[in-house]
């Protein structure tokens, strides 16, 4: 593991070891008061359990980076033991807790690239693209004179989530989804 050098490497970004458990800082920000020693505020994610908490670095702390590492992987399918994805290197098959991607692993479907986070050579988080295209494969027609406002309509998608859209979607078309908030972005 490697310690980092000075408060200053504490920046937006950078995965810590807090309490041996991986972590991605999402803010940072160095305080200096008047005859106090300075301290570095953050907010952390812990990737495992993916809580937030607030820890203030002090100068002389030992602050070591966590020790992760990136792998492309092809997703294959699921079943109640978990969400199985393939590597695209070493074609070595990877199961993953469906607990780690919880709702969103509606968004999966089959061949869709991902990106693996290991941690001590476990997955412990998967990285999806930021939108992607799903096909319509349910949809009750908009009904006319329903358009004042912004009305949407429920439509289910070809991997089982349903989301709502505009009226003027229909059965059978593509649609981009955000991965973050499970909501209708555009027509693909």
């Amino acid at each position: 593991m490697a310690v980092l050098p000075s408060l200053n490497s504490i920046r937006v970004g950078v995965h810590v070891l807090v309490h041996g458990e991986p972590c991605q800082v999402i803010s940072a920000n160095f305080m200096r008061c008047q005859q106090r020693k300075p301290v570095m505020q953050t907010k952390l994610r812990n990737l495992v359990t993916s809580k937030v908490v607030e820890i203030s670095f002090k100068p002389g702390d030992r602050v070591e980076e966590a020790d992760l590492e990136k792998k492309r992987a092809d997703y294959l399918y699921s079943d109640d033991r978990g969400i199985y994805f393939m590597d695209s290197e070493s074609y070595e098959q990877v199961c993953v807790d469906k607990e780690i991607l919880g709702e969103r692993n509606k968004l999966l479907k089959e061949g869709m690239q991902v990106e693996v986070l290991y941690f001590k050579e476990q997955p412990i988080t998967i990285s999806l693209p930021p939108k992607i295209d799903l096909k319509v494969t349910s949809a009750p027609p908009g009904i006319r004179g329903d358009s004042s406002g912004n009305v949407t309509k429920q439509v289910t998608l070809e991997t089982g989530l349903t989301i709502n859209v505009p009226l003027f979607i229909k059965e059978g078309e593509m649609v981009r989804v955000n991965t973050e908030t499970l909501e209708y972005v555009e027509r693909a």
